[in-house]
């Protein structure tokens, strides 16, 4: 197991330096009502259509707290292994943005619903690291301003006003962009198998603040700079490199880092100054008035506790245990949820199945097809029960992986839907392992091509040629095993 302090360091003109990053994740809370109010969360409809009196700020609206989004925060917190406090505060956090109609946000400051925890991070198959969590606390999410709609007005859209957001704070144990990549990419995974987030970065519904500093190895830590919104894992890698590289260069000019919030531009590769950093005390957050504490007691939590899913490290071990599975396979399979329930269903069909055969097949062939129409693998056309019927095919000899291939083609094409044993029988695909008929193919070579039969005597290196020729000669159906065979007893090596 390795740690999160073991550095990937960066050479500078002056030395090697070190990357120290801490994220703050936003979450949205999967839920159909907001934090607060009874309006729809629906993703995509008519701006200013979702949006309550409580969401709009009206004059005497008062909040009243969404006991789903607490249950599904609870539900996260445990999934982190981290504290549950049966007892948290809702604060106003006070700033004016135009499309924040209260004037301040309802957030978690001193007391939030869940404390400390950790994420188990791959980062390589070789490689693990933990990433400590501080806190997830329960907030609303603003609006949305649009400026290019109009040459001199901006429109805001309120339906996100009061969305339910989980903001999930990692502690600066992050040593590169790859780790960051890799930390995002397995909480994500994490709240989709919890059911709590949808993850989908595209729609918003995950977003990244990046705090990123460099220090030379060994000294204490620098002044960070936060990267604000960025919504995607690929952006998050590119965002640490450079504003990395950008501190790097200030200071071995001689220059200081002023703490700020900065965006990240991926169509010119730099990030750029949006304003100083606040400080807690710029947004005189108090506890809000119209809220109560929050409070409920072991047993709500032990209740949700009981209805947990196996969870992805869970789900690892268990297919490496059971299946036989190497890590890197099993990192590949429980990513997705809906890919490792595809996976152990094609596995449970029948008895006796290879379980590391079917996994080659999901992870390869059929997750490439699947990746170039753009589709999960359990949302294409392909089924787990097909998939088992192909592997077996390959494993009782009816046909080879080189056959298997061609049959997975008519399987999504012409034969779509069909069994692959029926598809084998429609189109004449069973292996050869006739040994009357590979010889008469390997006679008929041999015979063809003396000059040959002398080179592959004297350079048994060679024996390939003839294997090539005898699959072409057989249409690909031969037996691989039984052409070596029989053309190592006729060429005597």
């Amino acid at each position: 197991m390795a740690t999160a302090s073991d550095s990937k360091l960066i050479k500078g003109a002056t030395g090697d330096w070190e990357i120290v990053v801490g994220m703050e994740i936003h979450a949205q809370v999967a839920s159909r009502s907001k934090l607060f109010s009874g309006a729809s969360t629906g993703f995509g409809a008519e701006p200013n259509s979702q949006v309550s009196f409580v969401d709009a700020a009206m004059p005497g609206m008062l909040p009243v707290i969404n006991e789903f989004c607490v249950a599904q925060a609870v539900r996260t917190g445990l999934g982190l292994k981290a504290q549950i406090n049966h007892r948290s505060v809702f604060d106003r956090k006070n700033y004016f943005y135009p499309d924040l109609p209260q004037g301040y946000q309802i957030s978690q400051f001193k007391h939030p619903i869940v404390g400390e925890g950790e994420v188990l991070v791959d980062v390589t198959p070789e490689r693990q690291i933990r990433v400590g969590i501080e806190r997830l606390h329960l907030e609303q999410d603003a609006g949305k301003s649009t400026h290019d709609q109009s040459p001199n007005q901006s429109f805001v859209d309120l339906n996100r006003s009061g969305v339910a957001l989980m903001e999930i704070v990692s502690r600066p144990d992050i040593r590169s962009a790859d780790e960051a990549k890799a930390y995002v990419g397995k909480l994500r995974t994490i709240l989709r198998y919890l059911g709590t987030c949808d993850g989908d970065m595209e729609k918003g519904s995950l977003r990244a603040d990046v705090n990123v500093s460099v220090r030379r190895p060994g000294e204490p830590l620098g002044t960070r700079c936060e990267i604000k919104n960025v919504n995607s894992i690929r952006f998050i890698g590119q965002a640490v490199d450079t504003e990395a590289r950008r501190q790097i260069g200030i200071l071995e000019d001689g220059g200081v880092i002023q703490q700020e919030t900065r965006l990240f531009d991926p169509g010119r590769g730099e990030t750029r100054s949006m304003r100083s950093k606040e400080e807690a005390h710029d947004y005189r957050y108090f506890p809000d008035p119209d809220l109560l504490p929050l409070e409920f007691d072991q047993a709500y939590v032990d209740a949700l506790a009981a209805d947990l899913p196996e969870l992805p490290d869970a789900k690892k071990a268990r297919f490496v245990a059971d299946y036989g599975l190497s890590p890197y396979d099993a990192t590949v399979l429980v990513a997705e949820r809906d890919l490792a329930a595809f996976y152990e269903r094609a596995v449970a069909v029948g008895e006796g199945r290879d379980p590391k055969l079917v996994a080659n097949w999901v992870t390869g062939d059929i997750a490439a097809y699947a990746n170039a129409v753009g589709l999960p693998v359990h949302a294409t056309e392909i089924t787990p029960e097909q998939v088992a019927g192909l592997v077996d095919l390959i494993v009782d000899g009816t046909i080879s992986g080189k056959i298997a291939k061609d049959v997975l083609a008519l399987m999504v094409g012409e034969e779509r839907g069909a069994a692959p044993r029926d598809i084998v029988e429609r189109h004449g695909l069973r292996q050869v392992t006739d040994t009357g008929a590979i010889e008469a193919a390997v006679d008929a070579i041999m015979a063809a091509n003396p000059d040959k039969v002398a080179q592959v005597q004297a350079k048994p290196t060679m024996l390939g040629w003839f294997v090539g020729q005898a699959m072409k000669a057989t249409g690909g159906k031969a037996n691989p095993q039984a052409v070596n065979a029989v053309l190592k007893g006729k060429l005597g090596i």
